[in-house]
Formats: C-alpha cells, sequence, structure tokens
C-alpha cells in the first residue's frame, strides 16, 4: 500500500493532454476491473503520450487494476527508459516488449490493450480460434489476427514478428495466451476489447453446452463485420466508452487522481 499512498498527483508537472490520457487510461483500467479482464497485477494496457516525443503510459509493475489513478501511471519512451514513474515500481518488462513493439511500428494506434482471461486464454489454445457463432464474433470476420506463443514475451526480437503478424489489424489472438486490441485512441481500443472478450465468453459457453454450433454464413458474417465498421466511423466507441465512464463514476471516481 505504501506505493499507492505515497502517489502524489502529477496534474501540475504535465500537460493537459497527458493529463486527459493518464485520466481515459486510467479508467480503462478501471473498467476492466469492473469486467474482470483481469489476471491480478499482470496484463497490461497503454496508451501514447500527445506531442512530439515517442512517450508511452502504461501501468506500473505491482499494482492491481483497481488501483491505478491517473498519476500512478509509468511514463517510458519507446527504447524503454522510464521517464517518469511516480510509484518508484517500474514496469512488467513483458508488457514494455508488447506495447513498444506495436506503438513503434505504428503511428496510428495510440492505445493497446492486453488481456490474460479465462475464455480469452481459451480461445486463444483452440487450434481454429475465434468462431463465427455470434453476433460479437462478427465483429472481426475476417479482421482478427493470431501470433504463435513463443514463451513469456521478453525478448525483443519477437518483436518484428509480432508486428507483422498484427499487420494493419485492431485485433489480435496470442495464441496460448490472450487477447490484444488496438484503436487509434482509447474509445476504439475498449470498445474493440469489449467485443473480443465477450465473443471469446459466448463461444466458450456454447461449446460447454454441447450441441452442434451455428457458424455464420461468409456473406452474413462479413455483412455484419462491416456495420460494425460503420458504426465505429460514427463514433459508436465514443458513446460505448462515455457510458461505461459515467457507470464507473457513479461508484469511485478515484481513477482521476
Amino acid at each position: 500500500m505504501n506505493a499507492i499512498t505515497q502517489i502524489t498527483s502529477v496534474k501540475d508537472r504535465v500537460s493537459a493532454a497527458e493529463w486527459e490520457a493518464r485520466i481515459k487510461l486510467a479508467a480503462a483500467y478501471r473498467l476492466a476491473a469492473r469486467e474482470g479482464w483481469t489476471d491480478h497485477i499482470y496484463t497490461h494496457f497503454s496508451v501514447r503520450v500527445p506531442g512530439p516525443d515517442r512517450h508511452f503510459l502504461i501501468n506500473p509493475y505491482g499494482l492491481t487494476f483497481d488501483e491505478i489513478t491517473a498519476s500512478s501511471l509509468v511514463k517510458v519512451d519507446i527504447d524503454g527508459t522510464l521517464i517518469d514513474d511516480p510509484s518508484g515500481l517500474g514496469i512488467n518488462p513483458a508488457g514494455y516488449v508488447i506495447h513498444s513493439a506495436i506503438h513503434r511500428a505504428r503511428e496510428h494506434t495510440h492505445a493497446v490493450l492486453h488481456t490474460h482471461t479465462t475464455a480469452g486464454i481459451a480461445v486463444s489454445a483452440q487450434r481454429n480460434g475465434l468462431l463465427s457463432i455470434s453476433q460479437h464474433a462478427a465483429r472481426f470476420h475476417n479482421r482478427l489476427a493470431y501470433h504463435d506463443y513463443e514463451g513469456i514475451a521478453l525478448d525483443l526480437d519477437e518483436q518484428q514478428r509480432l508486428v507483422a503478424d498484427i499487420g494493419d489489424r485492431d485485433a489480435l489472438i496470442l495464441r496460448n495466451h490472450g487477447l490484444l486490441t488496438s484503436g487509434r485512441n482509447i474509445e476504439q481500443a475498449f470498445y474493440n476489447l469489449f467485443y473480443l472478450e465477450r465473443a471469446c465468453a459466448a463461444q466458450i459457453a456454447a461449446q460447454a453446452g454441447g450441441a452442434e454450433l451455428i457458424i455464420l454464413p461468409e456473406q452474413v458474417a462479413e455483412k455484419a463485420a462491416r456495420a460494425f465498421e460503420k458504426a465505429v466511423a460514427n463514433e459508436r466507441p465514443q458513446l460505448h466508452w462515455a457510458a461505461a465512464v459515467r457507470q464507473l463514476e457513479r461508484t469511485d471516481a478515484s481513477f482521476r487522481n
């Protein structure tokens, strides 16, 4: 608890744009905790710091998602140097390897979210991956990438393969590992994660029922995927995000500290 209680607000020493990014990322951690998308102190979300420097924010290694605040987030540069570490806890090395790879390679990507949920891991361990058996899964029809497991992500040379596998897509299943989504902003990345997590949970539940599964026809799945893309273009993720944050603030707004 000392690492938490000793953290003072960084609001007065960062730009207004960075402070806003910190609040949004802290909210994403708290929302993930509410949804049960956590693996204790493991896994990580990141967001790029607005401005010319190639810095991004990520969680301190040792705090649970429901403890994250705007001021506790660690600012790190693309080469792994800690620029600002208010808690002194540092960061998860695997988090740096995964997140820096995507932030370095994809200029348009400003947020990256990675989870180890039971449903996500379970689907990641299935040879056929995510099946088109639900509307939620249709969101990712022909729009989902896969990356084979190479062990705990500590080797920098894995970055080039990770980047090659995700390509220009915003959702990735890390085989035998978990899920990863990204977006041009935190709202898009969170929207993608919400649908991918729900799709995986629905798949495991449907498989557990033991009945024959109905796979959506290609034409139908593609039609649904395009409708989701239109919704994203019409700022559906922003509506989704705003509603989720309102839910969060009704019970606990301490993420803003």
